[in-house]
């Protein structure tokens, strides 16, 4: 009987699993066939460009048709990557049929440094002298930013637009731990590497509080710079506009001089209709961003040159082994960039990062790529938001290394973290351990016990032997003295103005600079560009996301931010070895 039960029970769960994965393979069947009779967008005369930022901006964008699919409402939802989003504004500046740009901004899911690179584009399509009219319900600090470059800002009148700074704000977990009794054991080289101190401190180390309130002082002064610039109000105004908090409401953006009317969509509508050109507000002809880079490339990219340039995306937390679109894997990355150096038809390699770091192990693997690919031909360093710690590692060999003013970089240090959590489990939960081992270092590292003092001196000796040969690998690369690197290492975190100064970069642009970079070093000027590592198999990415899409449609409920912490947790769990890694991500709100 025990038998039957068990082989039926087997049989249902079977029955089960089949018809689960048998539903998302129909499903994603249907999103290809729907994908693929999409209709290729044709732009209509006088059209306005609509610019909205629904989904989080990604480095690179996928042709993937089961990528981001809605199965609740059957339709593709994509992500656009910033280089098509750059590329395609580009287009628009000389598309006849694009008469001007809508901003319909209020939240922008990406980091400082993309949203820069986006508000350089806009800048530039300003010298068509096409219009860009922004409007929003509620500007973010962010939002605002980008919209500021608008020929008009307009604000709903029961609308908010905060300037109020920024600000770090820092979890300590020390007091949790000690009431846990789990101990963690620390070792770290770099006074300003702060990725420890939440579980060692109750608040800021005075290194940390000096960086920070560098790092946070350098990104909001450029912001402030080029609100200034384009609103023609002093950085000492805006200032003053923050410390008094003077902007409470939609009249006082207004009075303020922040933005240019209050009015209501309607009122916005009508206004959009008159610079179209079209008769009646129902009879605008916008263009989604979303559509328009359905249409075909612009021709700077178009065409059958031999010659190519290769973008070399490295995105995410650096881990060793296979990597994917949102993690930086160390055989899929050193593979993609030896692929791009054997490749005779690829003239020069621009390795875009958008990296907090991670393993350094991994990162040693893709630095060595890195730097035999920098042998051979132009290799030029992009960098995004952030390409700190392991994310600076990997670039140190490349020829030249290119950031936005809000990147932040350097963070030249290593840790290890080690939890102690045997008076846990006795004490709290009466579970004891006990060890037999055939050596006396059998268990280094168990979790259930405190290192000791000779474990702390060898554990202390490979951070150091690795941390040396960090800034011996930056030495190298950047042409300065290991104690040079040292005195600006440490673990100190840095904005790319800063870091232009003591010579971790050499200039400041974006990703659309470093490919110019790289075709003039590589002396072409005719050239493709193709992006490597090769994205994800279609269908093979659909068979390894059937549980995420699962979760999406059984837990449609979940927030945004529930879902964003759990990632960071799963993310903490995975981080094996010696970290080289900065310890937050930086949104400005």
């Amino acid at each position: 009987m025990k038998s039957f039960l068990k082989y039926t029970l087997a049989t249902i769960v079977g029955i089960f699993i089949s018809s689960v994965i048998l539903f998302f393979l129909m499903m994603g069947f249907f999103a290809a066939i729907i994908s693929s009779t999409e209709k290729t967008v044709v732009v209509a005369t006088n059209s306005v460009l609509k610019v909205q930022f629904s989904k989080p901006i990604t480095e690179r964008s996928s042709d993937n048709p089961f990528k981001n699919f809605d199965f609740v409402n059957m339709r593709p939802s994509p992500n656009l990557g910033l280089k098509e989003i750059l590329d395609f504004i580009g287009k628009a500046k000389t598309d006849p049929n694009i008469k001007g740009i809508y901003l319909d901004v209020s939240i922008i899911p990406a980091g400082i440094a993309t949203v820069e690179e986006i508000r350089n584009a806009l800048l530039d399509f300003k010298k068509s002298k096409k219009f860009i009219i922004s409007y929003s319900e509620v500007y973010t600090q962010g939002s605002y930013y980008l919209a500021s470059i608008s020929d008009k800002v307009y604000l709903n009148p029961s609308g908010f637009l905060p300037l109020v700074g920024m600000r770090s704000e820092i979890m300590f977990l020390k007091g949790a731990f000690e009431k846990l009794e789990v101990e963690p054991q620390i070792i770290r080289h770099g006074k300003y590497k702060s990725a420890v101190e939440p579980y060692t401190n109750s608040k800021m180390s005075d290194a940390n509080r000096t960086q920070m309130n560098a790092l946070l002082s350098g990104i909001w002064n450029h912001i402030l710079q080029g609100i200034s610039t384009e609103r023609n109000i002093s950085v000492d105004s805006l200032n003053l506009l923050a410390n008094t908090l003077s902007v409470r409401s939609a009249q006082s953006a207004l009075d303020h001089k922040l933005i240019d009317g209050l009015k209501y969509e309607d009122e916005i509508l009508a206004e959009l209709a008159k610079l179209s050109g079209a008769k009646a507000d129902d009879k605008i002809k916008f263009t989604s961003l979303y559509d328009y880079v359905k249409t075909t490339k612009p021709k700077k990219f178009e065409g059958i040159s031999k010659n190519k340039i290769a973008i070399v995306y490295a995105s995410g937390d650096i881990m060793p082994g296979e990597g994917d679109e949102e993690t930086v894997g160390s055989s899929t990355t050193s593979e993609a960039i030896r692929s791009a150096r054997k490749d005779s038809t690829i003239k020069a390699i621009v390795l875009r990062v958008n990296s907090p770091g991670g393993s350094a192990l991994a990162s040693e693997v893709i630095w060595r790529e890195v730097k035999l690919a920098a042998q051979v031909k132009p290799v030029i360093a992009s960098l995004g938001d952030v390409a700190a710690s392991g994310g600076y590692y990997i670039v140190a060999p490349a020829n030249t290394i290119v950031a936005d003013n809000n990147t932040i970089t350097g963070s030249i240090g290593v840790f290890g973290l080690m939890f102690n959590t045997g008076k846990f489990f006795e004490k709290k939960l009466g579970i004891t351990f006990d060890v037999a081992k055939t050596n006396k270092f059998s268990d280094i590292g168990s979790q259930y016990r405190a290192m000791s003092a000779e474990e702390r001196d060898i554990i202390t000796l490979q951070i150091e032997e690795i941390y040396d040969q960090f800034i011996s690998h930056v030495a190298e690369g950047r042409k300065m003295t290991k104690a040079q690197v040292d005195s600006i290492g440490q673990g100190r975190v840095w904005n790319a103005t800063d870091a232009l100064k003591i010579g971790l970069i050499d200039m400041v642009g974006g990703i659309d600079n470093a490919i110019e970079i790289a075709a003039t070093k590589a002396k072409i000027k005719d050239y493709r560009l193709v992006e490597l590592p090769k994205l994800e198999d279609p269908l093979q990415s659909l068979m390894s996301g059937f549980s995420s899409k699962a979760q999406k449609v059984f837990t449609s409920d979940e927030s945004y931010r529930y879902i964003m912490v759990m990632k960071e947790l799963d993310k903490i769990l995975s981080y094996s070895g010696i970290q080289a890694r900065i310890p937050y991500s930086l949104e400005l709100h």
